[in-house]
């Protein structure tokens, strides 16, 4: 396949060591990518600037079974911008050269800004807006339609920026916003790795598991061909995965260990080092969970999936910290355990379920 040029806005470690390690595996001798450092933020600039010169990425958990620390080199970033004095230049890129243009904006790329009722590019617009303004840029050119690939934890990111992107383009002409809406494509994906550590000036430290699935459409284009890389035909079945096993999990171990009074372990590591609690972790799965993928008919390969779930768990380089998880605990049992008794019970399991219950109600 051709070599994509490829405008990425977020110079996160989590882009490190997710797409742009995909990229450079996949071309080792091809740097299709110029990150924009899309904040502005001058503290960050000596990692804009290092990106260009290589980085390492650093795996380290388990790997069907087995210890795995290796590093991996990342060459596939040719230029590092800074929104903001490189403004004219990212334009430029965004109106003639560029082909795909990823994101990784944070929680709060996404959150709509006052400033984003002006007339002119602000620096102080929401990612969204930006967007609307600079791919302006490219329609008045003539350019060819753009692929827009968000990788935000957002439930289908593509179409929520695309309307995002509408809406701040709200008062510009209808021609503009017409092609928008129907010549750019902007794709669904959900993304999965942990990255639990940035190097410095860059590169990032992760796990070996990696997920980016990219849900299929008319003139989609993948960015390369990479074994993480997956064109499924609907995330949701994927989405149910994550949520319902690898996020389920890890409020099921919070609420255990809350019920502990926080006693027991610090990490998940620890959890799946004492026998007792991963034995009850494993018969959570095997006794309560399958059977809902199974009663929904979205049982093939689900088992395979809690198995590389535990792996990750027992990843002994990971500091996954039970108090972070614990973060907006109430909330994420509602929509992880909650919601799992509901939608299996829709598909007709009806199983008593009592570890789950005990948790989403606080025994």
């Amino acid at each position: 396949m051709a070599i994509p040029t490829v405008l990425q806005f977020g110079t996160s470690r989590f882009l490190q060591a997710h797409a742009d390690l995909f990229l450079a595996e996949a071309m080792p001798e091809a740097r299709p990518v110029v990150v924009v450092q899309s904040s502005g933020d001058p503290a960050r600039a000596g990692r804009v600037a290092a990106l260009a010169q290589g980085y390492d990425v650093r795996i380290r958990g388990l790997q069907d079974g087995k210890p795995l620390d290796e590093t991996r080199r990342v060459t596939s970033v040719a230029r590092g911008l800074s929104l903001g004095p490189d403004l004219d230049e990212v334009a430029r890129l965004v109106a003639g050269d560029v082909e795909m243009i990823l994101s990784n904006t944070a929680d709060a790329g996404f959150a709509p800004q006052p400033a984003d009722a002006g007339t002119r590019f602000d620096m102080a617009m929401s990612y969204p807006a930006k967007l609307a303004h600079l791919l302006r840029g490219r329609f008045e050119a003539g350019g060819a339609p753009v692929q827009i690939m968000p990788t935000e934890l957002v439930r289908n990111n593509g179409r929520v920026l695309r309307d995002l992107v509408l809406a701040a383009a709200g008062a510009m002409p209808a021609g503009y916003r017409d092609w928008l809406r129907d010549e750019v494509v902007w794709v669904n994906s959900l993304v999965d790795r942990i990255v639990s550590e940035p190097l410095h000036p860059a590169g990032a430290v992760a796990e070996p598991y990696a997920l980016w699935a990219i849900e299929a459409q008319p003139r989609l284009r993948l960015p390369c061909t990479h074994p993480a890389i997956r064109e499924v035909p609907d995330l949701g079945p994927i989405e149910r995965r994550k949520l319902f096993v690898l996020n389920l999990g890890h409020s099921w171990i919070v609420a255990d260990w809350l019920a502990r009074g926080r006693a027991g372990a610090t990490h998940v590591r620890d959890v799946m080092a004492d026998a007792d609690w991963a034995g009850r972790l494993r018969d959570l799965y095997a006794q309560e969970v399958l059977p809902g993928f199974a009663a929904a008919g979205e049982g093939d390969g689900v088992a395979e999936y809690v198995a590389t779930t535990l792996e990750r768990f027992a990843n002994p380089y990971l500091d996954h910290r039970l108090e972070d998880i614990a973060q907006n605990h109430a909330e994420k049992l509602a929509r992880r355990i909650g919601a799992f008794l509901d939608w299996a019970e829709a598909n007709g399991d009806t199983g008593a379920k009592p570890q789950l219950r005990a948790a989403l109600e606080g025994k």
